[in-house]
């Protein structure tokens, strides 16, 4: 199972091991940059997912496997 939580609590989780990585990839900005990666914070991870600027973390099977930052764009 894997999870992306912020502030302790899962606010996307999946166990295909794919699209969680793919996501936390997006949020972390790993994935595009500039505007396009502006846009995705702004409106869909913020307005639409329900994250907050901030730290976040992936787990897989409970333990933390990478740390990112959401920026406050």
């Amino acid at each position: 199972m894997d999870e992306i939580r912020q502030d302790g609590k899962t606010v996307l989780s999946g166990s295909n091991g794919i699209s969680i990585p793919m996501f936390f990839n997006n949020l972390t900005g790993k994935s595009f940059g500039g505007k396009e990666y502006e846009d995705y914070i702004r409106y869909i991870a913020l307005q639409e997912m329900g994250f907050h600027p901030g730290s976040i973390e992936l787990y897989r099977d409970g333990k933390v496997i990478r740390q990112g930052i959401i920026p406050n764009v």
